[in-house]
């Protein structure tokens, strides 16, 4: 009888495990949409984002931004999974969703993240086709 509460806490844990991710992809899920209704906007051939355009564009060095980061992997590291740091020495939590399963979940934090990192990185703001594509990158790690 004892062995009940160890197998209802696990139960309880697994149950949490597999939640997390479902909920915070059904609360990034509405970010996304509006950046494709912004990316149909400029674009009456936009056809969906693209993992593979926002591997590039996480990859890439650019000249026009911030010399000290011209890319997102200047402080992100090439590996999204991994645990990114700061010019000021302050660790950055893992950009991949499935190390990080609520990011890209708050509108708010996601603009503010895009706003200073693409000037900083790209020189401009980044396109609502570029954040969508970025997102979708990053929710398939």
């Amino acid at each position: 009888m004892k062995a009940e509460p160890k197998r209802m806490g696990l139960a309880l844990v697994l149950l949490a495990a597999l939640t997390v991710p479902v909920l915070a992809g059904a609360a990034r899920q509405p970010i996304l949409d509006g950046y494709a209704a912004a990316a149909k906007a400029g674009d009456a051939a936009f056809a969906g984002f693209s993992a593979a355009r926002g591997e590039t564009l996480f990859q890439t060095k650019f000249a026009a931004g911030d010399a000290e980061t011209p890319a997102c992997t200047s402080c992100h590291t090439d590996n999204p999974g991994g645990t990114g740091r700061t010019r000021a020495g302050k660790d950055i939590a893992p950009m991949a969703v499935s190390k990080t399963p609520d990011r890209y979940t708050d509108r708010e934090k996601v603009e503010k993240w895009f706003g200073r990192n693409c000037k900083g990185v790209l020189g401009r703001e980044c396109t609502a086709l570029e954040k969508g594509d970025f997102i979708t990158f990053m929710a398939s790690k």
